[in-house]
């Protein structure tokens, strides 16, 4: 056994130790239970490793078990020869094995209409140099994942603003936690502070991100499989909690809207939700109307923390883009009313608001008792930089966790006048015009 074989062995391995069924694994990891049955049996393996981290996270898998389960999943991804195709659970674009001395190639978004090719279609036979450089990519990764470990472990001091954006108003003890469109692990320092027993502060350090986000598509763009860490911050700067952030998330399959700076033939047809962060990243694409957010907590050790409040924080605000609008879908029916907090961003004051029978805070979070929060953010009068303050404690210790799109301020504009353009199902290019 080899390959996917021993992937999908440790799989099983931590998926039966979980004690958790695979429709409650599938629904968390927001794929199909027969999906997930193909990943434990073999027969299929994800494109991205952020699946795989998350199904090991969810498991409780230790920090030596996810640098194996990236090893194998690495071995298990280059023999599958690299066929540019998609499994049904993940997102279409997956690491690429490059020349050291060549140029990265960098894959095309896969077609959600188009069927992909099955494993049993692959040839079994690979170059030999292709096997080769694959197994020294593996050791590579190996290699980096425990550098990845040991920071986490004993914490990185740093210093410098956490968004990129010159922002140094953000609240005093307030560390960063986000994910965003960038495909590769990139270092987020940001002055921090962990409120002691005693009164005084305690110094944070900042830590190396990757975002789940997948760039490609017609406008251009790769992928790097990000490291076991992630994106999730918290953990290792000393606080007891990691957040884990999806900027795009498609509350039903036309909720989603972008402002683009393009015309319609500049602009690739709709992605899936995966691969939204990439296609948003590559065309410079801004949240139209209103932005969904999904917010994973989990605590980072035995001891329970309290999640007491989170704050809204304003950036800057401006008017409307004076963008083209495209709609991700045509013809979907009515909205979902979802359980989540609302934001309105025109608001003077915007604040987190219960919304659908969300209760409000406080909650508690722990390492096997994670949390996961939806924002909705609405903007109609304005374009609005902003991004979120958790507060929480935990014993004595408290302080404040910022929750952003990787560093940088969400960024949601409205879109009021603007001309819609949609793509139909089965349609080969966008059409206009659509009512907003």
């Amino acid at each position: 056994m080899g390959g996917a074989g021993d992937f999908a062995e440790l799989l099983r391995e931590l998926k039966g130790r979980s004690g958790l069924s695979y429709g409650a694994l599938a629904k968390r990891l927001h794929v199909s239970t027969s999906t997930l049955h193909r990943y434990c049996n073999g027969d299929a393996v994800p494109t991205a490793f952020a699946t795989v981290e998350k199904l090991a996270r969810l498991c409780d898998a230790s920090p030596e078990e996810l640098v194996e389960v990236h090893r194998r999943w690495i071995l298990a991804d280059a023999g599958r020869g690299k066929r540019g195709s998609a499994d049904p659970g993940g997102p279409a674009v997956g690491p690429a094995l490059a020349d050291p001395g060549g140029p990265v190639a960098r894959p095309a978004l896969a077609d959600p209409q188009e069927e992909q090719p099955a494993a049993a279609d692959v040839p079994a036979a690979r170059p030999r140099g292709l096997r080769r450089r694959a197994v020294a990519l593996a050791a590579v990764a190996v290699a980096v994942v425990l550098a990845s470990t040991a920071l986490a472990l004993n914490g990185v001091p740093g210093k410098g603003d956490a968004d990129g954006d010159g922002d140094g108003g953000k609240r005093k003890g307030a560390v960063t936690a986000g994910g965003g469109p960038s495909a590769s692990a990139s270092a987020s320092p940001s002055k921090g502070a962990e409120h002691a027993p005693d009164g005084k502060e305690k110094k944070s350090s900042a830590s190396a991100s990757a975002s789940e986000g997948r760039k490609g598509g017609a406008a251009g763009g790769g992928a790097k499989s990000p490291s076991p860490q992630g994106d999730e911050r918290g953990g290792d700067l000393g606080v007891p909690l990691a957040a884990r952030t999806r900027p795009y998330v498609y509350e039903e399959p036309c909720s989603q809207h972008f402002l683009i700076d393009r015309k319609p033939n500049q602009v690739p047809r709709p992605p899936v939700e995966q691969d939204a962060p990439g296609w948003a990243a590559d065309l410079g694409a801004v949240s139209s109307g209103e932005q969904f957010i999904e917010v994973t907590l989990q605590g980072m050790g035995k001891d329970t923390v309290v999640l007491q409040g989170m704050d809204v924080r304003v950036q800057s605000t401006a008017s409307p883009l004076d963008w083209n609008d495209y709609a991700m879908g045509v013809g979907c029916g009515g909205g979902v009313d979802t359980k989540s907090f609302g934001v309105d961003l025109d608001d003077a004051a915007p604040r987190v608001a219960p919304k659908a029978g969300q209760r409000d805070f406080p909650y508690k979070v722990s390492e096997s008792d994670p949390e996961v929060f939806y924002i909705k953010a609405n903007a109609e009068a304005h374009d609005v930089r902003w991004y979120l303050e958790l507060e929480w404690s935990s014993g004595e210790r408290h302080g404040v966790l910022r929750i952003d799109d990787q560093g940088k301020p969400f960024r949601t504009s409205g879109r009021e006048g603007r001309p819609t353009y949609g793509w139909p199902n089965g349609g080969s290019q966008w059409i206009a015009p659509l009512d907003g």
